[in-house]
């Protein structure tokens, strides 16, 4: 019963997502695919993978423990705060910090996932912003 909520809930999440991408304005300088296409494909893919939920649901799912959930808990609350925090500290700082926290809480030693929080961020920045060109949040500091 749990994965049929489950299926059906991301049914509506993908019907959500086709709509809001639908609505999105298109300028007149844009790529052949345009600004719609990557949303278009994330919602086809999200809603194929919730029809099968849907419709083949497990006969006993089991759920974690309740610390397991808390922990799952956490991790949203840190990628809500993630995108609350971006504009404020900018892409390498809540990159950093992100990272780093969830690198710890799957079991890295705190200094070492500190460590590979600030790898991450700069490496992203470094493919993304310098190589790419693309535009990232920026932060106190300019970066």
């Amino acid at each position: 019963m749990s994965d049929r909520i489950l299926g059906g809930f991301g049914l509506l999440l993908t019907a959500f997502f086709i709509w809001r991408t639908s609505v999105i304005e298109l300028s007149f300088i844009s790529d052949p695919f345009g600004p719609k296409a990557f949303p278009y494909i994330i919602s086809v893919v999200f809603g194929l993978a919730s029809l099968v939920v849907f419709l083949r649901p497990d006969t006993e799912p089991e759920w974690p423990p309740l610390s397991r959930m808390f922990e799952i808990g956490m991790t949203v609350a840190v990628m809500v705060a993630y995108a609350l925090v971006l504009p404020e500290l900018g892409f390498v700082i809540s990159t950093a910090l992100t990272g780093a926290y969830l690198s710890w809480r799957l079991g890295t030693p705190p200094l070492k996932a500190l460590a590979a929080g600030v790898a991450i961020s700069l490496g992203i920045f470094v493919v993304f912003h310098l190589i790419l060109g693309l535009s990232l949040a920026r932060g106190p500091f300019g970066f």
